[in-house]
């Protein structure tokens, strides 16, 4: 419950930080204000209204809050808490510093194409974000992880004298894969509107390379699967199963399954922290594996008990004597 208030109280603080500032300074700002500086450097090559800038940051920052507001429900959970606690400070910081900066630079400026941005601007609000957030993360850890009764519990399939199994199972993403149908979508059409000379080339060769890296990440991580049997663990990723990884039996001490969400190991997709990876496209049941090394891999999967009492079985059998 105080994390609840206190993150209620930092949008609170931050919204109102980011429409009093502005309206003290109203009267010494253009009209537009510059609010885009291109990558050619400080010149500003974009402006907005004073009204839209206020409603732009407003709705921008309560989007952001409750986005990882909610990714931190799991608060619960040292991971959980941490990622969203970094997250909410620092993107409060980040919407902060852009707001100050571009109310600097406008400050005094007769048109918004004098407001030039010093080339410093942009490393220091970075580096506040990061600074806030990694601060933040480390005074919400709290205690270590409670895990509940039960959890980690070795499952063991009984195998009769020379029975042989393997199990399969597979979990898609559907919004992933649908974000990965549109970006096709619309890279097909942006392709026959190209080749017909209806599409401008600057906008595709700007937008092309943001399409690819959607389709590559969207296609590798839209689906995964996993195979166990004849002493490999394999995981395939994508709709194809394609790439994959395979794990000896020989490296892994232990499976069991385990209910994990998004939000304790710091969002969807391949995570990864000191000595434990996770594989997440869906909150829920997953698959543990424990390294002999010590290192654990957790994969969400569905039917992750039966999967983890055929690997326990099958380690089982390779230390018979």
């Amino acid at each position: 419950m105080r994390a609840r208030v206190a993150a209620v109280a930092w949008w609170l603080a931050v919204a109102t930080a980011l429409l009093l500032a502005p309206l003290a300074l109203r009267d010494r700002l253009p009209e537009p204000l510059a609010t885009h500086w291109g990558s050619s450097g400080s010149v500003p090559d974009g402006s907005s209204s004073f009204t839209g800038h206020l409603i732009t940051t407003q709705v921008l920052w309560a989007a952001l809050w409750l986005l990882f507001f909610l990714l931190g429900r799991a608060r619960d959970r040292r991971a959980a808490r941490m990622t969203s606690t970094a997250c909410l400070v620092g993107m409060g910081v980040l919407l902060l510093g852009v707001d100050a900066s571009t109310l600097a630079v406008n400050l005094g400026a007769a048109t918004w194409r004098e407001a030039l941005l010093p080339g410093w601007h942009i490393p220091a609000v970075i580096g506040a974000m990061v600074a806030a957030g990694a601060l933040a993360a480390y005074l919400s850890r709290g205690a270590p992880d409670e895990e509940p009764e039960g959890s980690g519990a070795r499952p063991v399939l009984r195998l009769g004298p020379g029975q042989r199994a393997v199990w399969v199972s597979r979990v898609v993403n559907p919004w992933l894969a649908a974000a990965t149908l549109l970006a096709l979508a619309f890279t097909a059409v942006m392709g026959v509107l190209t080749l017909s000379g209806a599409a401008p080339g600057g906008f595709v060769a700007g937008l092309l390379p943001a399409l690819v890296i959607i389709l590559v990440v969207g296609l590798a991580t839209v689906a995964v699967s996993v195979r166990v049997g004849d002493d490999l663990i394999t995981i395939g990723f994508g709709p194809l199963g394609w790439p994959a990884r395979r794990i000896p039996l020989s490296k892994v001490e232990s499976a069991w399954s385990q209910i994990r969400r998004p939000g304790e190991v710091g969002g969807w997709g391949f995570r990864g922290l000191p000595g434990s990876a996770t594989i997440m496209l869906r909150g829920g049941e997953c698959l543990v594996l424990r390294y002999r090394s010590g290192g654990q891999l957790t994969i969400s999967i569905d039917d992750a008990e039966r999967g983890a009492s055929l690997i326990n079985a099958l380690i089982a059998e390779r230390v018979q004597p």
